[in-house]
């Protein structure tokens, strides 16, 4: 399909049947209910494959898969699984050493990598990394590994002779994935979460460029208005890079869906070929391809493909034309929904929640990994079209759990496709963004994106508890005011809440392994569920950490007001949060307003409304968020 063709051709159509409906907020809650029991007492073992390498002569290749904790070994010339290797728990990234001799897996929720010997198919060592490890590379002597870590913020260092951990790089916010340069003096790391800011500002992401030799961090490109970038991909040549990105559109009301503005999809580009960074879109007029994600360049610098996770298809990318329109348009053209016309060849649809792409070592296919479908597609990319499928021998049976993680992560139902729930719930996380859904007026009611990690018996919903149960929250609520077009049937509805209700907490970082706590966590907890303030006077109980923060999630499940209303609020009444893994969920307060656990007492708290925290001293204070990390 060439450039400007309508794509309405190009649309994967999805197999989800749409149906207008109008049904009580009852009966959707008496549905959703049996199948969230059903997820909880046990579902499918479905493998979700996330990313790949290829053996050196092309002939094998590894699939990571992310829900079965396994690297599925597939004969490129059969298609078949030929090989399973168990590695640790919820694998996320994968390389190889120049020789193709050992793989690299990381580990994300064992925080560890595993080495597998290629030769073998078995994993003969693991190596410690920071907090949730994802992306992966190796330099090109083989000695030393670099590892991003979502959650520590950061990029291991690790030494593979004597498999220690070196030092840690600051990285941005979320740090997830790595590529290297073609002459290995470079690595480039990107981040799916924006850096810290001032309350109610434009979004700043960075790619974090590591020089190799000295194993420092040189510079950090920064990338203004956008949140969540991904993959990035550097030519063979070096001089080009391309980085998939979110801008979301978080500081105007969610209202101009209609005109395009919750998020644009592009690429940032960098390198000699286009000087400094410059962000192109990838979106058509009355078109959007959701979740940019992986990224890939054909040796011959031809073609860009792009997978767009949530839109189901890959995008194919003419280089020659993209390189002449940046010359040639005024910068900057980002949110120019007419541009992708001049360099986009082709949309190729693929299967659920496409995420990374990988090209054979000749460029003449590209492989796809399609997550919720438990297979891969291959792509000619000489005529850019899907050429066969290899299974990888997950279950057939899809149950509801996969349903709803099927509907959580497509932008079928929003308007021209624009985002999914998976866009503001990034890997069902967060995306530290603030947003401003107009239901409560423009301009009123900022509210931070909350976690979504085991909601039941955390009801109500919404800051201000507005929404009784989750049916209510990601049904009605959902299709009129966010996505503005298609609605959920019943079952769809009931799919989508017994997905959300299945997601887990992630490991707790800050505990120790035999669930005793540190000296300071001690004190920090006996702050929380003081009584007296330290002169003797009696806490009013309403106003006692352990009061609003009770329960098995640390909520009572009720409204309250702690003194933290804006002059934006309609209501100073929030509905008290739930506090497991609260370490991750940054920023904090009903709007975000506190950019860390220590600012909710510090900057926000001036007359003790919030607990009584002003007596503290600092260590105390930091005494008091070390016992809250471990929540």
């Amino acid at each position: 399909m060439r450039k400007g063709m309508a794509n309405s051709a190009a649309q994967r159509v999805g197999g989800i049947a749409v149906v207008s409906f109008f049904v009580s907020f009852f009966v959707l809650g008496i549905a959703a209910r049996p199948a969230a029991k059903r997820a909880a007492a046990g579902r499918e073992n479905y493998l979700s494959p996330i990313e790949m390498v290829l053996s050196l002569d092309g002939g094998l290749l590894y699939v990571v898969c992310e829900s079965s904790d396994e690297v599925r070994v597939v004969d490129t010339q059969s298609g078949k699984v030929v090989a399973t290797v168990p590695v640790g728990r919820v694998p996320r990234g994968i390389a190889a050493s120049s020789d193709g001799s050992v793989l690299y897996v990381t580990d994300s929720w064992s925080d560890n990598v595993s080495v597998i010997d290629a030769t073998k198919n078995k994993v003969v060592q693991t190596l410690p990394a920071g907090f949730e490890p994802t992306g992966v590379v190796v330099d090109q002597p083989g000695t030393t590994l670099y590892v991003a870590n979502r959650l520590s913020n950061d990029v291991s260092v690790i030494d593979l002779k004597t498999g220690r951990e070196i030092k840690r790089l600051l990285a941005g916010r979320g740090a997830s994935y790595l590529a290297s340069s073609p002459d290995g003096k470079w690595i480039y790391c990107t981040h799916i979460y924006p850096n810290p800011a001032a309350f109610r500002t434009p979004p700043v992401s960075e790619i974090t460029v590591i020089d190799v030799l000295r194993q420092i961090v040189v510079e950090r490109k920064l990338l203004h208005n956008v949140a969540g970038v991904f993959h990035v991909a550097v030519s063979p040549d070096g001089k080009l890079g391309a980085a998939a990105q979110l801008r979301p559109k978080n500081l105007v009301p969610l209202a101009h869906v209609e005109h395009g503005w919750v998020f644009g999809d592009s690429l940032t580009l960098f390198g000699q070929d286009v000087g400094e960074p410059v962000q192109i879109p990838i979106d058509e007029l009355d078109r959007y391809y959701a979740l940019p994600w992986g990224v890939a360049i054909t040796p011959d610098k031809s073609k860009i493909f792009l997978s767009a996770a949530g839109s189901e298809n890959v995008t194919v990318i003419d280089v020659a034309d993209l390189l002449r329109s940046v010359k040639a348009r005024p910068r900057p053209f980002v949110n120019d929904l007419s541009a992708s016309a001049d360099y986009v060849m082709a949309r190729i649809g693929v299967g659920h929640n496409p995420r990374g792409i990988l090209l054979s070592h000749d460029g003449k296919r590209l492989y796809v990994a399609n997550r919720l479908d438990d297979n891969i597609s291959v792509i000619d990319t000489a005529s850019d079209k899907v050429v066969s499928t290899i299974d990888l021998g997950g279950p057939k049976n899809i149950d509801a759990v996969r349903r709803g993680e099927r509907l959580f992560f497509t932008a079928d139902f929003a308007f021209q496709g624009q985002f999914g729930c998976s866009n503001c719930h990034i890997d069902a996380t967060i995306d530290g963004l603030q947003w401003d859904l107009e239901p409560d007026g423009f301009g009123r009611d900022i509210v931070d994106n909350r976690s979504l990690e085991n909601l039941a018996g955390t009801e109500p919903f919404k800051w201000n508890g507005g929404n009784p149960d989750m049916p209510t929250e990601c049904g009605p609520r959902t299709e009129k005011f966010f996505f503005r077009s298609q609605s959920f049937t019943q079952q769809q509805v009931t799919d989508l809440v017994t997905f959300v209700y299945s997601l887990p907490y992630r490991p707790n970082r800050y505990r120790l392994p035999n669930g005793e706590l540190t000296p300071a966590q001690e004190r920090g907890k006996s702050i929380f569920e003081r009584t007296l303030a330290k002169n003797g006077t009696p806490i009013p109980e309403t106003n006692q950490c352990a009061y609003c923060h009770s329960g098995p999630k640390f909520t009572n499940q009720r409204q309250i007001d702690v003194g933290t209303g804006k002059p934006t609020d309609r209501s100073p009444v929030i509905d008290v949060p739930q506090l497991p893994d609260v370490a991750y969920s940054a920023p904090y307060l009903h709007d975000g307003s506190a950019r860390s656990l220590e600012e909710i007492w510090t900057v926000f708290n001036p007359k003790d409304t919030h607990g009584v925290t002003n007596d503290l001293t600092k260590d105390e204070l930091n005494d008091l968020i070390e016992y809250l990390k471990t929540l």
